[in-house]
């Protein structure tokens, strides 16, 4: 059993990502299974009282690992000494909402949050921001925290990564495990581009490439994509509530690979966008080059890339930069 307790963030605490993530970061899931962890959960005061219930919960489990909850609605309480923040919690999109207010008021959340982490956490704090436009917000967070290093901050689209993986075992008939080197593009949204053009499935012991195991290029240049790109919507329309189990657990994903050992996501230059990364032992990591890039990939590729330039530009406009 390590000695040493983690500190670990999670914001939004109240809401329905942070119920399905809470308990598979308490139990051992993501730190490890001999972890100890001190939670730290942050919601606005009018939730406190929900959080309350949560925190209930979480000691009604009676878990091992799980060495105090500390629910609070203050910043400086949250935010104190951090090995790991988890930023679930932002303003979503309300009916009538222009994308530019939507923007304005999460770069107001962040850029607290962000100075926040510079005034009151480690330096060696890792933090996942999950809120949407989670690549934006993540920017605007890291520049709101210059004295922690950049390549500490990373944005979801591991949810992406599992979708596209998950419909390409589907349509193979074999399970996700066995399906390799798939690479989200860009934003996480709409524009992404869940590309499997390096991607390697193995069938019946064969290791094949995706277009060869699949055998239907119309396929997974047209339905797959959508399917991908338009996931969450169909979720919603169908739950009418957003994916929250498939969040928690791209999240859990994630932070277990960004502490241990696979991959993660980022890009330098004032863009978050999604990249395949190794991440080697010593935790620190690097772009996957040498990738060959046809041009129906490039095309995907800008297209994700030119929308996070405009979220960006209006971002840092509110941010003051």
């Amino acid at each position: 059993m390590c000695s040493e307790q983690l500190r670990v963030l999670v914001t939004g605490a109240a809401g329905q990502i942070a119920y399905s993530l809470l308990f598979s970061i308490a139990k051992g899931d993501v730190f490890g299974k001999d972890q100890p962890i001190i939670l730290l959960l942050l919601d606005i005061t009018a939730m406190l009282p929900v959080l309350e219930g949560v925190v209930m919960e979480l000691q009604d489990c009676a878990l091992p690992l799980l060495r105090d909850i500390i629910a609070t609605d203050m910043e400086e309480v949250a935010f104190k000494d951090l090995d790991a923040a988890i930023l679930v919690g932002s303003m979503p999109r309300k009916e009538g909402m222009e994308r530019k207010d939507l923007l304005k008021a999460n770069v107001a959340i962040f850029k607290s949050q962000g100075s926040a982490l510079e005034k009151f956490s480690k330096k060696t704090v890792k933090v996942l921001v999950v809120g949407n436009p989670a690549n934006t917000n993540c920017l605007v967070a890291a520049k709101s925290a210059p004295s922690i290093p950049k390549a500490n901050f990373s944005c979801l689209t591991r949810l992406d990564h599992n979708r596209a993986r998950s419909q390409v075992a589907m349509r193979c008939g074999v399970p996700a495990t066995h399906v390799k080197n798939v690479i989200i593009w860009g934003n996480h949204s709409s524009t992404q581009y869940p590309d499997v053009h390096h991607c390697m499935v193995n069938m019946s012991g064969s290791e094949l490439t995706c277009f060869d195991a699949i055998k239907d290029e119309a396929w997974l240049k047209g339905e797959f994509i959508a399917t991908v790109q338009q996931r969450g919507a169909a979720v919603i329309k169908a739950r009418k509530l957003s994916s929250a189990m498939s969040a928690a657990k791209a999240i859990c994903d994630h932070m277990r690979d960004i502490w241990t050992v696979n991959y993660h996501y980022w890009v330098p230059d004032d863009l978050i966008y999604s990249f395949p990364v190794q991440i080697h032992k010593d935790k620190s990591w690097k772009i996957v080059d040498g990738l060959g890039i046809n041009s129906f990939s490039q095309t995907k590729m800008d297209a994700t890339a030119a929308e996070l330039m405009e979220e960006r530009d209006t971002a840092l406009a509110f941010l003051g930069v």
